[in-house]
């Protein structure tokens, strides 16, 4: 991939990370381990890859590609994109869980937030609702897709593994499912907790189309896995996207535990962690 790119990408993940910490830390509450992890894959996805408009957005996505949260608790990470993508304004960040904010600590359709196209939160259901989606596009003729994000935790509810006999029957081959693999749920390490075991294995036995991305970190490797995965769908099965990723990534305390997976910085922590984030051209939202 070319620096250009690469250097688009690196400066709004940088902005998103510092928006996670600050808006996680003011109201000393959300979830920055699982925000982070998914930062630089869905940096990608939502400025690169996801045919879809700030302006012209609707909620029942017509025309247009469509993203749903599955793993509903990492909205800081959603909230500060569609920020960064123009869909919502910078300084709407500073209301996050607060007192009748539209950005509640999970995705929620009332306030009428653009991008927001599903309620989530209840671990498991977004899959469900991501493949009717993508079955009403296919009974409508659509050419486009509908990508949904789930963790790897999550993926310990049944209903994630009805849905994917469910796709599959179906031959939802528009549907794009990520999983974001950072090994870590709220109980600790996800081998500890349930045991997922081979997540490729897995999807492959329910009749998926599988793609692994071993850095999710990486640009290119993270670019490379959006394009087999396009290549991928439209033949009869729905794909999957395995990205390895690492629990709080890009801030070294929060690195690599689940012990951040729904735990506040204090101020004195929120400002060690910008320390390690560089400020960008975007600007920090203002309180």
């Amino acid at each position: 991939m070319d620096s250009k790119k690469q250097t688009q990408f690196a400066t709004m993940a940088a902005q998103a990370r510092r928006d996670i910490v600050r808006m996680v830390g003011a109201v000393q509450s959300g979830h920055p381990g699982g925000s982070l992890s998914s930062t630089d894959f869905l940096t990608v996805l939502f400025s690169d890859v996801l045919r879809q408009s700030a302006s012209t957005f609707t909620r029942d996505a017509k025309g247009a590609d469509a993203f749903i949260l599955s793993a509903g608790h990492i909205t800081p990470i959603y909230y500060s994109l569609l920020s960064l993508n123009g869909y919502i304004e910078r300084d709407e960040l500073a209301t996050f869980r607060k007192f009748g904010t539209r950005l509640q600590g999970h995705p929620c359709i009332h306030g009428g937030v653009k991008g927001i196209t599903q309620v989530s939160g209840s671990l498991g259901q977004g899959l469900s609702c991501a493949a009717g989606l993508a079955l009403a596009k296919k009974l409508d003729k659509e050419d486009r897709k509908v990508y949904v994000l789930v963790g790897d935790g999550e993926s310990e509810e049944g209903q994630i593994w009805e849905a994917g006999i469910f796709a599959a029957h179906h031959q939802l081959d528009n549907l794009i499912a990520m999983t974001d693999w950072n090994g870590q749920q709220i109980d600790g390490p996800v081998e500890q907790v349930g045991g997922m075991g081979d997540l490729k294995a897995k999807w492959e036995a329910f009749g998926w189309n599988v793609v692994v991305c071993e850095d999710g970190h990486d640009y290119a490797q993270i670019c490379t896995a959006f394009d087999a995965a396009a290549a991928a769908s439209g033949k009869g099965k729905p794909v999957m996207i395995l990205f390895k990723t690492d629990m709080g990534h890009g801030i070294d305390f929060m690195a690599g535990t689940h012990k951040w997976h729904g735990k506040a910085p204090s101020a004195e922590q929120v400002e060690q962690a910008l320390a390690q984030l560089p400020e960008t051209e975007y600007g920090d939202f203002k309180f």
